[in-house]
């Protein structure tokens, strides 16, 4: 009996899953090994052989073969990253000049100092990887993909970035011809809003439409944390599920190849608005290959979805799975959108016909009870009031996101009645912010729950528990999930 079902085939696609989970295992144990062993080409070329030989003959026995490939591929690319960003050591401590690219909207920290994110970064005439956090007293007109040269002390990074400088002195700003035209486009459009919406409102609907945060007055914006509201005015997959939906059931019905190239469209165009962040880079790969799936009449297992993810985000930046707590929020909240989410759909209406607004709440409930755990790891408090904050937002964001496209328009086109174009977008927005600062300014609204790593596995193994239960009672096939339907 033991000898049949070791001979029995697996379906390829969860051969690739496994694999990707060795990929992801191997880069996190290249961070812990340290080892310049692995940086030979020898170790991918084994790790693709042994994941190539297990997908092409897919059988039980070969799993082990598949995940061992994974974990020989993480290993060689973990190994290679820490040994590129092992040049900072010989800076750490230094006083320097460094040039690069900012890489995302430069915003502002408790201090009132300029936060800035600079990628390409060279020092000394040296190219290095990774990327910087610099801070700075000085407030010039610089932006995202400006290239600058600040000089300061050279220290050791946090989380995913390679090194920071704190209170840099701004030597030099460049900023390239034609340049990021996406965010003057971005910018563009926002003159229109603001010629026909007051603040705060503008700078709200900018933020769910094109994921603007940095733009938020400070009040509203700490009346969000204390909300749990942050999700729907950051660039996350939340914002871009919204768009891609839209553009796939507005087109659908006359040519499913238009809906695809419309959703493609919206995908690019968002992201280059938004800029690649680690929330965007998981959004936009797990939206791209969720279209291409359901325009060839296909699903992605969520099981399968999320190792892929993972494991070509982590490929790509390696640092993502060393500390980035973005990265790491991101992915929970995509499994509680497709994963726990359904079976909580199943589990509580069953073969009802699902309702775009309950699964709008059941999403988000599941997706914050997903980062629970991390955030309460992280940060140790947690918004008491985000299920009822969430409950009267949601619902209207994919509204209000439309009726700022539109007084935006109007405020390009018509100037001069902006006002009055504005004006659903007006009220709605005011609505969204008097309900978003009274509850953040509810004194109860955030609760301090310190756990320690064994609270958090624990409350992990809880969701796991949970889910089995509702998946058991249920039998809900998770197959027929989609992010993009």
């Amino acid at each position: 009996m033991l000898t049949t079902y070791l001979r029995r085939k697996v379906h390829v696609s969860w051969m690739v899953s496994v694999g990707c989970v060795g990929i992801f295992v191997g880069i996190i144990a290249a961070s812990m090994v340290s080892s310049r062993m692995f940086e030979s080409i020898a170790w991918l070329l084994t790790g693709v052989t042994l994941m190539a030989f297990a997908v092409w003959r897919p059988k039980v026995w070969l799993i082990a073969l598949v995940f061992a490939g994974g974990v020989l591929i993480g290993l060689w690319r973990g190994s290679l990253a820490l040994s590129d960003l092992a040049l900072y050591r010989q800076v750490f401590d230094t006083t320097t000049t460094v040039t690069g690219k900012i890489s995302d909207d430069v915003d502002s920290n408790a201090r009132n100092q300029s936060v800035i994110r600079l990628t390409n970064v060279r020092i000394n005439n040296t190219q290095l990887a990774g990327t910087i956090w610099i801070t700075s007293k000085q407030h010039h007109d610089i932006q995202r993909s400006d290239i600058v040269a600040v000089h300061g002390k050279i220290q050791e990074g946090f989380g995913s970035f390679a090194a920071t400088m704190y209170d840099a002195k701004l030597l030099s700003v460049r900023r390239p011809e034609p340049g990021d035209i996406a965010l003057k486009i971005r910018n563009w459009f926002g003159q229109g809003v603001e010629k026909a919406l007051h603040e705060p409102q503008a700078s709200l609907g900018l933020g769910y439409l094109v994921g603007q945060r940095r733009g938020l007055p400070e009040a509203l914006d700490t009346a969000l944390v204390a909300a749990g509201l942050t999700h729907v005015v950051v660039a996350s997959g939340y914002n871009l599920t919204i768009l891609v939906r839209l553009a796939r059931r507005l087109f659908e019905k006359i040519s499913k190849y238009l809906a695809f190239i419309s959703s493609v469209v919206m995908i690019t165009g968002f992201i280059a608005i938004t800029g690649m962040s680690p929330s965007m880079s998981r959004a936009g790969l797990v939206a791209a290959l969720s279209l291409v799936a359901w325009y060839y009449g296909r699903r992605f297992h969520p099981f399968v979805l999320l190792p892929l993810a993972i494991a070509i985000t982590v490929l790509m930046n390696p640092s993502y799975a060393w500390g980035d707590l973005g990265w790491q929020l991101s992915f929970a909240a995509f499994a509680g959108v497709m994963i726990v989410a359904p079976f909580a759909n199943s589990y509580f209406f069953g073969d009802k016909k699902e309702r775009p607004l309950g699964r709008i709440l059941v999403e988000t409930i599941s997706a914050q009870i997903c980062t629970l755990p991390i955030i309460l790891l992280a940060f140790g408090q947690t918004s008491a009031v985000a299920p009822i904050a969430n409950v009267l937002i949601l619902p209207l964001v994919p509204i209000a996101m439309l009726l700022t496209f539109i007084a935006g328009i109007g405020g390009i086109i018509l100037p001069s009645v902006a006002g009055i174009i504005g004006l659903p977008a007006e009220i709605i927005l005011s609505y969204m912010t008097q309900t978003i600062l009274f509850f953040g300014s509810l004194p109860w609204a955030i609760q301090e729950i310190p756990i320690g790593i064994i609270g958090a596995g624990l409350l992990v193994t809880a969701i796991i528990g949970i889910s089995l239960y509702m998946w058991k009672v249920t039998g809900y096939d998770l197959h027929n999930s989609s992010l993009v339907e």
